[in-house]
């Protein structure tokens, strides 16, 4: 490990709070990235989760089956959900050894090639018999070995979730936690997996592909920048923060050793001891305290590498007979008490009298155990329901969205609190929500109240209530009150169950247990209920909500109607209530939890995802202007299988109404996207084909409308009688006598280089909403790299000449039609012929016109020099036609030059080229389309730091920007509202980077820098590649600010250099090294457009 030895008591200060959304958002860009290209950012090999009992396991396969199809983990990825053996509890720490022998089963059984095999969930169907085992029934060498360089995640999710008893049915680490669900409206509601799933994501690095195992917890998010976390190779380590006592008197602990290894931002050490809810006699007594007063908490997350880990694989592959022994004996295993103490040599005493101790000493005792100390990890913990709401109504609020694929009322026909929590449901009229409620995976008909800090789930509260009786209010759930369904093997209806949010199900009735946030003794004198109701006298000394056999199962209103009185809401006495209660079958927490119907639980929320998302996407096309991702929407509706598809096929039908109705208002470019995709959906792949194409000529034309008027015409149809206003400009008379005088135009132009804001100029999105670009005109080894010269000639025709020596002569220059193909190495210039109207003007009817055009710059190099060459051939025409050369008109006709060739392409290559120096360009979606180009008053200070630090190196890998360019289009017009905020984000950065630039701030434009590559690869995450993110990580002790030019995928980057000296360091070793065939360019800022 590097770093330096320091005190650790000297070194615990206090470190700030990360913050959470900044942690998450760069979580989540991570993970989604990792799922997208594993092969350069490697995501886990498995993800295992432990569960309670074989039916909560197959939820859990469903909830895994549906983060694979969400894009939260990769196809490549192995999921496995491991219960305890026949259901019965063996504690965390033999079910780590349980889920890491399963795990091995399940490769060894489907028969993996032990070499390279990766075996995954589609693989099963092709399985190969059983390898021979052992005869002691222990798992064969390869396969340990095979196991042991694999990278596992396990997320310990199983339990029964007593103080969150309605996520009991789902599984507390599958509640809904909808931070950063504004980013994604149209997705599927985040989950606390989820997020621990992006957490863990950062954290994969630190394994590099060497195998290991990384443990967290399914009831705590806990958020931190793992980017930078170093692990020790061959050992085990339990990541830790400083907390406050009183905190730590309820959780575990960590003692670790006075001296370590530090940096800025963690701590390690050797672990010495462990406490499990100290007091704090016991904390003193153990040295446990750090100078600023606090301790180390233990967060529940184990990273165990190298030989720890390959002795851990050899103990679980060989753990059945010490699991037998705790079913037989029915003693558990815990991970952080038992099995983690076998790293810590001070704890082996105490272990070897613990059950199976003495083994797990002999077996493990040889490695050590580290702390990593993470002082800037924010803790979450939702051990409890208040605890949930505290996350979403708490400081955190403003990351959660508060209304997410959700169908709500109008305001004048419910009363729904702005604070209140709405996701995944469905509310009715007439419905009334108190603040900083949740509700989810619910639909709620009228009549209902629901108070304020309240929670609903999975509650489906039909049209049904008894018409006779004259009350608009037909359920009230108070305050402070939870309240959801569960599906019961073998029962017709959902069984309603309700408590009160601070209700702790395992505390005991004579001490201080609640049911509805009243002590019992008070409900059941309220109520005129028997303990004998509820508790058999065999365990009336372990009585409890967890086991009060309290909810009736009978028809659903009559199941309501009783909630109401349990709750205390009726008459107390009334009769009739409590004989149809005390009459009724009933069932507890404890007897539910056993019973839970999960295939129903999964197919029920799958049909009310799906209905919901079918309803926004109808009203979507019906009503709207297609402003939602309906691509994302139908993959939900396609769960319903073949209703989902007919669905979709309404959908399709409806096209034709919606173009006509929208047809002054809605992009053809969107109205076409949107059927190409209801067609793949409906599975008509060669329809969609056909109908492709219609979607890039939409978006010609529409670029083409917003630079001029009757452009698009124009430049469609060479064969047009009348000249358009758009060419008057011109200097040309008309009068053959006139037309040849000769000429001769040299167009030298620098190449541009993009700090921040990229593809926010790019059509469609410039041609609709503004975009922001900062960037800089440069030469190259002390030239203008880019140019064309052009001369008139007698003869009749066009010769065109490239630095490639490619020769081309057109006779007739009226003969240039659209399309051109794709190889056509002059269709960069036919283009500009006739975009400046030189061939639709018949302007060289009698003289000719010889251009030559070179770019000194690699191919595919991303400093816009496409763009750039065609701005230098359009300047010159409409020199040589005394046209309007101002910089902004020649950058609008690029812009359509570029729909026309078929490239695409934004605006800020060309203004990169055509204006000098450093600038900030915005655009204005309008007819015409407007650009703002404000040049930077650099300082000389500013010139001279900022050619010290920054630079510019070809990586010698090439990549056409168009490629990159169709799928951020397509994405675009599909509405993907991560791509949209992405670019909203790129063009916001754009302006702070002018402020930071202005203010000579280089280190903040490292850090704008960075954010901005990171943007890019969530746009597109094939813009980089292994050797790229090689260069990147080599640059990086040297940095404080790197990314490719342009759209990336290769050609030049740019290395911010902390200082000059570092500058000059990274630029030597560069130029020495033999892993990096790259070239670094001596580059000036071009100040002078003469």
């Amino acid at each position: 490990m590097e770093g330096r030895r320091g005190d650790r008591r000297r070194i615990s200060r206090k470190k700030s709070k990360a913050d959470i959304a900044d942690t998450l958002r760069k979580s989540w860009y991570r993970l989604r990235l990792s799922v997208r290209y594993p092969s350069r950012v490697p995501t886990w090999d498995a993800v295992v989760l432990t569960a309670a009992s074989p039916e909560q396991a197959e939820l859990y396969e469903w909830q895994l089956k549906r983060a694979k199809r969400m894009g939260r983990i990769a196809n490549s990825t192995v999921t496995l959900a491991v219960p305890d053996p026949d259901g019965q509890r063996i504690g965390s720490g033999a079910a780590t050894l349980n889920a890491i022998h399963a795990l091995a089963l399940h490769y060894q059984n489907f028969g993996v090639h032990l070499e390279d095999k990766v075996v995954t969930d589609e693989d099963k169907s092709s399985a190969s018999p059983l390898c021979e085992r052992f005869e002691n029934g222990a798992l064969d060498l390869p396969i340990i070995d095979f196991l042991a360089k694999k990278n596992i995640l396990l997320l310990h999710a199983g339990g029964d979730s007593k103080r969150v008893p309605w996520a009991n049915p789902m599984g507390k680490v599958f509640l809904p936690l909808p931070y950063l669900a504004a980013d994604d409206p149209d997705g599927p509601v985040p989950l606390l997996f989820d997020h621990i799933l992006a957490i863990s994501s950062v954290a994969r690095q630190a394994f590099r592909n060497e195998g290991g195992l990384f443990i967290m917890t399914g009831d705590v998010l806990p958020c931190f920048d793992a980017s930078s976390m170093v692990l020790p190779e061959e050992a085990s380590c339990i990541i830790t923060v400083p907390i406050t006592l009183d905190i730590a008197s309820n959780h575990g602990v960590i003692v670790a050793s006075k001296t370590g290894v530090c940096d800025d931002a963690s701590f390690h050490s050797l672990v010495d001891n462990l406490l499990q809810k100290p007091s704090v006699d016991e904390l003193v007594e153990s040295q446990a305290i750090l100078d600023d007063g606090r301790t180390l908490l233990d967060t529940g997350i184990i990273a165990v590498r190298g030989k720890a880990w390959v002795e851990l694989v050899q103990l679980a592959c060989s753990c059945q007979s010490m699991i037998l022994e705790l079913l037989t004996s029915k003693k558990e295993m815990s991970l952080y008490e038992d099995l983690v103490a076998a790293w810590v040599p001070g704890k082996h005493e105490w272990l070897s009298k613990r059950p199976l101790g003495e083994e797990l000493v002999n077996k493990l005792g040889k490695q050590q155990m580290f702390s990593y100390c993470a002082y800037d990890l924010q803790f979450l913990h939702f051990g409890t329901s208040s605890e949930v709401l505290e996350h979403l109504s708490g400081p955190d609020a403003g990351l959660v969205g508060r209304r997410h694929l959700c169908s709500i009322p109008a305001t004048t026909v419910s009363d729904i609190a702005a604070s209140a929590i709405v996701l995944s449901s469905k509310i009715a009229p007439g419905v009334s929500i108190g603040e900083d409620s949740l509700i989810y995976d619910s639909s709620i008909s009228g009549g209902i109240q629901i108070g304020s800090q309240s929670i609903v789930v999975g509650v489906n509260v039909p049209d049904g209530f008894d018409k006779t009786i004259d009350d608009p209010i037909r359920f009230t759930l108070p305050d402070r009150h939870c309240i959801w369904e569960v599906p019961l093997v073998g029962c017709k209806d959902r069984i309603i169950v309700y408590c009160g949010l601070h209700d702790n199900p395992k505390a005991l009735f004579s001490k201080d247990g609640t049911f509805c946030g009243k002590p019992w003794k008070k409900v059941l004198s309220d109520l005129d209920i028997q303990e004998t109701d509820l508790w058999s006298s065999a365990g009336v000394n372990n009585s409890c909500l967890w086991n009060a056999k309290i909810f009736p199962v009978l028809p659903y209103f009559e199941m309501l109607r009783l909630a109401s009185w349990l709750m205390g809401l009726n008459d107390h006495k009334d009769q009739s209530m409590l004989f149809s209660w005390r009459s009724s079958s009933r069932v507890s927490l404890e007897e539910l939890h056993r019973s839970i119907d999960f295939p129903l639980l999964c197919s029920g929320s799958s049909d009310h995802q799906a209905d919901l998302a079918a309803g926004i996407a109808k009203a979507c096309i019906k009503f709207g202007l297609l402003g939602h991702n309906l691509s994302q929407l139908c993959d939900e509706v396609l769960q319903k299988d073949v209703s989902g598809v007919k669905i979709c096929r309404d959908f399709l039908s409806m096209c034709p109404s919606f173009q006509m109705q929208n047809s002054k208002l809605l992009p053809k470019s969107r109205a076409y996207q949107v059927e190409v995709d209801l067609l793949r959906t409906c599975r008509d792949e060669t329809m969609a084909c056909e109908l492709e194409h219609k979607v890039w000529a939409a978006v010609a034309n529409e670029t083409a409308s917003a630079v001029r008027y009757g452009f698009k015409e124009l430049i469609l149809d060479s064969s047009h009688d009348e000249s358009s206003p758009a060419y008057k400009k011109n200097g040309f008379s008309g009068n053959k006598e006139e037309l040849f005088s000769p000429r001769m135009v040299r167009v030298e132009l620098p190449v541009r280089v993009d700090f921040v804001g990229g593809w926010s100029d790019t059509p469609p999105w410039s041609l609709e909403r503004p975009g922001c670009v900062l960037n800089m005109a440069i030469s190259l080894e002390g030239s203008l790299p880019i140019g064309t010269v052009m001369e008139t000639t007698r003869t009749v025709g066009v010769l065109i000449r490239d630095d490639a020596s490619n020769e081309l002569q057109i006779e007739d220059v009226s003969s240039i039609r659209t399309p051109f193909d794709s190889t056509d190495p002059f269709r960069l210039v036919k283009s500009a012929l006739l975009v400046t109207g030189v061939v639709h003007d018949n302007l060289l009817s009698s003289m000719g016109l010889e251009i030559r055009t070179w770019a000194n710059v690699p191919r595919g190099s991303g400093l816009g020099t496409s763009s750039i060459l065609a701005a230098a051939v359009v300047k010159g025409l409409l020199q040589i036609i005394d046209g309007d050369v101002s910089n902004e008109n020649v950058a609008r006709l690029v812009l359509v030059l570029e729909q026309l060739m078929g490239t695409g392409g934004g605006w800020q290559d060309q203004i990169g080229g055509l204006y000098p120096g450093i600038k900030f360009t915005t655009s204005f979606p309008g007819i015409p389309l407007r650009l703002q180009v404000i040049p930077l008053l650099a300082s000389p200070q500013l010139i001279l730091e900022l050619q010290q630090r920054l630079l510019v190196v070809f990586t010698g890998q090439v990549r056409l920007a168009h490629q990159v360019l169709q799928k951020v289009v397509t994405r675009y017009l599909r509405r993907d509202n991560l791509l949209i905020s992405s670019i909203k984000r790129l063009a916001e950065l754009a302006k702070v980077g002018r402020e930071a630039l202005m203010n000579s701030d280089l280190d903040e434009v490292g850090d704008i820098m960075l954010e901005a590559w990171r943007l890019h690869q969530e746009l597109d995450p094939y813009c980089s590649n292994e050797f790229v993110d090689r260069l990147f990580e080599f640059a990086d002790p040297y940095c404080c600010g790197y990314k490719l030019v342009g759209a990336g995928g290769g050609g030049f980057a740019l290395l911010l250099a902390k200082d000059a000296d570092s500058a000059e360091v990274l630029r030597r070793s560069l130029t020495q090294s033999l892993e990096f065939d790259v070239k670094v360019y001596d580059w000036n800022i071009f100040l002078d457009s003469k």
